[in-house]
């Protein structure tokens, strides 16, 4: 059929059974669906949905668009996380060592900024030498070797995914239920896991703003994958302010270091990567129960084992063998750097997270179309977080920028998306749901 009789049904309202998708899948991936059609089909789903079976449908005509991945060779369980995007969300670099040193592989395939939010792929390309798009043989000797490897999409793993997901970025169609979770799961399940733990984000740094929303995202992704064969659990986490105190892709590697090594350490970027890494133990059968998994993350990262996990994948994936001892020898530095004062004195009672996150894809740190090129350098760091007591002129974050003119403007994005109040407010927990 037509690609643009496929995208009049579902414009309309109708129902695409599964051959019809996996014909535009097929068209995705040989390119005989032109761009602009796969905007238009991304702009139909996103206003008339996709039920749970043209959901499942469209997720394995995904994943089966390329290879699928089989771990033979492996002798512990085949474990992921996934995060449905935030600001300063920099978890799976702690994550994914934290499990390795505990017992799990981890082989995790990961993706570039969605709109506001930064990708984990953009974080590890500011490491030089860093290759993030390995051959599956080296993909497959790190995982083994040393238990978690973080990569991009390769060309033949979920390739109908990768053109489908940079095109959404540009066309404002993210924010779909249906188009997120195809687009997760097909990853995850070409990656041959055993099992998988979602970051559902909720609140006003995240795609799925409400908590109904997150729910409703969360409930799709446990339900399709779980459909699929692919055991999964979800945490619904907090996004109403910046998860590290960093936001900006080579100030989150910083960050990420100095969480490893005990140098620097957020309270709720702690708590909510403990409790996804407690998940992952628990899902993939290394712990009993999810206290008994916190505990063996925590000691996995205490001890200094999840640091060493970390050096030897950046070292066997072409990144510096001393990166985690000397980061600011290897970490490229923005020119102008700048306290961002309080303009007045009281407590932090909110934080417009979003227009953090829009503040550095405008220092340069993220694409507004598919071929932008990024700044690495740029961002935000010494983020205060909400219920911090500051006085006028008392610095609330830094920026780091290329030029003046955008460190101007991201000081003020800063100081405008800040609400400061005489009343400490009440901070609730990071994890507010499981499913």
């Amino acid at each position: 059929m037509l690609a643009q009789e496929l995208i009049r049904i579902k414009r309309d309202g109708g129902d695409l059974p599964p051959e019809q998708i996996a014909d535009f899948v097929r068209g995705l991936t040989d390119g005989s669906v032109s761009e602009a059609q796969v905007a238009a089909m991304a702009m139909a789903v996103f206003f008339q949905g996709l039920k749970r079976h043209e959901t499942v449908a469209l997720t394995l005509a995904m994943r089966d668009s390329g290879a699928v991945l089989k771990w033979p060779e492996l002798d512990r369980p085949v474990t992921d996380k996934h995060s449905t995007g935030g600001v300063g969300d920099n978890v799976s670099l702690m994550l994914a060592p934290i499990v390795a040193a505990c017992g799990g592989a981890v082989p995790m395939i990961s993706g570039r900024a969605l709109g506001h939010t930064g990708g984990t792929l953009d974080k590890m390309d500011s490491i030089p030498g860093y290759v993030t798009q390995p051959s599956e043989t080296l993909f497959r000797k790190v995982t083994k070797d040393v238990g978690c490897a973080i990569i991009g999409q390769t060309s033949d793993l979920a390739p109908a995914d990768k053109r489908f997901y940079a095109i959404r970025d540009v066309t404002a169609t993210v924010e779909s239920v249906a188009l997120i979770t195809a687009s997760i799961l097909s990853k995850k399940l070409a990656a041959g896991l055993g099992s998988l733990v979602m970051d559902v984000k909720a609140g006003n740094g995240a795609f799925m703003a409400s908590l109904d929303e997150a729910r409703t995202l969360a409930q799709s992704l446990v339900a399709v994958a779980n459909g699929a064969g692919l055991k999964t659990t979800a945490l619904i986490t907090d996004m109403n302010e910046p998860l590290a105190s960093a936001a900006g892709n080579g100030l989150e590697v910083i960050n990420a270091i100095e969480f490893l090594t005990g140098k620097g350490t957020d309270a709720r970027l702690k708590h909510v990567t403990l409790s996804l890494a407690a998940q992952m133990l628990v899902s993939s059968g290394i712990a009993a129960n999810a206290d008994a998994g916190f505990s063996k993350a925590e000691m996995a990262l205490t001890s200094g084992a999840a640091a060493e996990k970390f050096s030897q994948m950046i070292a066997a994936l072409g990144g510096p063998t001393d990166l985690i001892s000397a980061p600011a020898k290897y970490i490229a530095a923005a020119p102008l750097v700048q306290d961002v004062p309080s303009l007045q004195s009281g407590f932090i009672v909110a934080c417009e997270t979003r227009a953090v996150g829009v503040a550095v894809l405008d220092l340069g740190g993220g694409r507004r179309k598919t071929d932008d090129k990024i700044d690495h350098r740029v961002g935000f760091d010494q983020l205060l977080p909400i219920g911090t007591k500051v006085q006028k002129g008392q610095a609330i974050g830094r920026v780091h920028a290329a030029n003046e003119a955008s460190l101007q403007q991201a000081s003020a994005a800063l100081q405008k998306a800040y609400a400061i109040d005489e009343v400490k407010p009440d901070t609730g927990s990071s994890i507010i749901e499981t499913i």
